[in-house]
């Protein structure tokens, strides 16, 4: 009986699941750019060009309340088909907390072992608690909402329907695609300098998150990229 539930655990994580577990934290950083309006930052690049295309925080909030019902509406779709199970919340938030904590000295070893500098420059100083973890729960949901829920999504497809590719290079093809897609708008939206170091340290993490996305599930992806930022940012603060 354990053996069948573990295996059961670590099949990919339904979208309706995946969807009831990131609720939570995408309601907790609205909450938090009304009450904590986010400074400049090199995690949530995403925040403040949607206030600024939205026109007003009051028009942001609007699209988002809009975005908080056609959650409801999808959930309910989703529950005829799927089923949300309560007793994988603590384990996959401990799950996401190994591959965050372990992901970034694995990318520099790599990178070291292919002579490349990171030359990480964090701009997380003179941060509170509160706003580092709003920070890294805006980075972690805006970016696996965008790169991986909707863009990887959209692009495996696009390459399934009008490429003759094998299922693993279509695969590959759309985690490297997205994962330079993620790094670089780091500095095109972003507007972080540019260095090859750091864009290749992103790229890896892109590629880790898309990893996590196509075989763990959506959660996975934003709980580990929400709690990367957070270790990462506490540990150079």
């Amino acid at each position: 009986m354990a053996r069948r539930s573990l295996g059961g655990y670590f099949r990919r994580c339904n979208l309706l699941t995946s969807l009831i577990l990131v609720f939570p934290l995408w309601l907790i950083y609205q909450l938090g750019v009304v009450f904590m309006p986010q400074q400049g930052n090199g995690a949530d690049f995403l925040t403040e060009r949607l206030v600024l295309l939205a026109g007003s925080l009051k028009a942001y909030l609007l699209g988002h309340l809009v975005l908080a019902l056609l959650f409801a509406v999808v959930v309910l779709i989703l529950r005829r088909k799927q089923q949300f199970d309560p007793r994988i919340v603590v384990p996959l938030i401990l799950e996401s907390s190994v591959y965050a904590i372990t992901m970034g000295g694995l990318i520099v070893s790599l990178m070291n072992l292919l002579h490349i500098s990171p030359e990480l420059r964090l701009n997380a100083l003179h941060r509170g608690p509160l706003s580092i973890a709003f920070v890294s729960i805006g980075a972690g949901v805006n970016e696996e909402l965008l790169f991986r829920l909707i863009l990887l999504s959209a692009t495996l497809l696009f390459l399934q329907k009008f490429f003759s590719f094998s299922r693993w290079a279509t695969v590959a093809l759309g985690f490297l695609i997205t994962a330079a897609l993620f790094s670089a708008a780091h500095h095109l939206i972003g507007g972080e300098p540019w260095h090859f170091g750091v864009f290749t340290y992103r790229l890896f993490c892109g590629l880790i998150f898309a990893a996590l996305y196509q075989w763990r599930g959506f959660a996975v992806a934003v709980y580990t990229h929400t709690l990367y930022d957070v270790y990462v940012m506490v540990l150079k603060s």
